[in-house]
């Protein structure tokens, strides 16, 4: 009973890490703090708002992978060290040893190779290319004035056997093209 406590605790503190991120304006934050800043809190956060095949569990730690050019700089390494619960790879050679992989708009004109890359591996598929959800895509951060927002293509979650945290679900938009 106590685990579910603090499962319950660290759960609601992950959450609350999660609202600040979307909560604070993309152009109000501290001089360092830039829209992939606030990308880079979102990807690393997303995992734990994911729920696994419950056939395939979430693997401990978590594989992040950034495919292309890298657009957050450090901040992914930086909100590692600070937690250390995932593997970040960079330009990874292979995805399949990826759990989550990045698509950013660099690759925006090699995005159909990425998602026929990614389609018969078990993977959340996560970009900011503008229309990523509606092509496939699983999680798509556009900006959206000086915020980010959240576009969830279920559908194509649904088909991988990945679904979402509801609370998750109410703050982004959902569509199933």
């Amino acid at each position: 009973m106590q685990n579910w406590h603090l499962l319950r605790a660290h759960g609601r503190a992950a959450l609350a890490a999660f609202w600040l991120a979307l909560a604070l304006p993309a152009t109000t934050q501290a001089e360092e703090a830039t829209e992939y800043t606030l990308k880079a809190v979102l990807y690393y956060r997303l995992s734990q708002f994911v729920y696994w095949p419950a056939d395939k569990p979430a693997p401990k730690p978590m594989s992040l992978c950034v495919v292309g050019k890298n657009p957050f700089g450090n901040a992914l390494a930086q909100l590692n060290l600070s937690s250390g619960s995932a593997e970040i790879q960079l330009a990874p050679a292979d995805i399949a040893a990826c759990q989550m992989i990045f698509i950013p708009r660099s690759e925006a004109a090699n995005l159909a190779s990425w998602l026929e890359r990614a389609a018969p591996r078990q993977l959340v598929t996560v970009s900011d290319i503008p229309g990523f959800a509606r092509s496939g895509g699983m999680i798509e951060l556009p900006l959206e004035g000086e915020r980010v927002g959240i576009v969830i293509n279920r559908r194509t979650a649904q088909k991988k056997g990945f679904e979402f945290n509801a609370q998750l679900l109410r703050l982004a938009r959902v569509i199933e093209p």
